[in-house]
């Protein structure tokens, strides 16, 4: 009980930073595949250095382990994220956003954006049969994570991330992709 407590009060704090950075606008997340407006990809970067410097801290201190991690799919995953970044261009939203946006009430993200969670949902079961085992024959990589694969230290692997982040900030800077949106 007290697990699905915790994971719904972050999934609350995690919506309320959406909310308040903007993120949750049809706007921010369409002009990210437009390159017009690239605040949504520091936002996530930047969770993600964050995430990665306290999981691998509490995991160096002993007061957590990390799950077993799922094998890697090159074809999968390159499949999957094209059909996610697709509908995700189309939708203007993701699913944090979606849900998101719905939590404020947002009819256009509830209906459309649910509903399409749940009919995605049931056309990956009805293939996931047919088409998997044929995507996991090709670039299986088995269970392994960059740091494994890389035969790296993983606070290296975290700096390395943190710096491509902040150079990768540093050029949306200078190329002016970091607009922000007009009242």
């Amino acid at each position: 009980m007290n697990t699905y407590l915790i994971a719904l009060i972050l999934g609350v704090c995690f919506g309320f930073a959406l909310n308040k950075a903007g993120l949750t606008k049809y706007t921010k997340i369409v002009n990210v595949f437009r390159l017009t407006d690239l605040a949504v990809l520091k936002f996530m970067m930047t969770a993600l250095v964050v995430s990665m410097s306290g999981l691998y801290l509490l995991r160096s201190l002993g007061l957590i382990t990390f799950p077993n991690v799922p094998a890697t799919y090159i074809v999968g995953n390159l499949v999957g994220g094209l059909i996610f970044g697709v509908g995700m261009a189309l939708s203007g939203y993701c699913p944090g956003t979606c849900v998101a946006g719905s939590g404020e009430g947002k009819l256009d993200y509830l209906i459309p954006g649910l509903l399409g969670f749940l009919v995605g949902a049931a056309i990956y079961g009805l293939a996931y049969p047919s088409v998997f085992p044929a995507i996991s024959a090709i670039a299986n990589y088995g269970n392994v994570v960059l740091p494994d694969l890389w035969n790296l230290n993983p606070f290296l692997s975290v700096v390395l991330f943190a710096l491509m982040a902040l150079f990768l900030f540093y050029l949306i800077d200078r190329a002016g992709l970091h607009r922000k949106e007009k009242a």
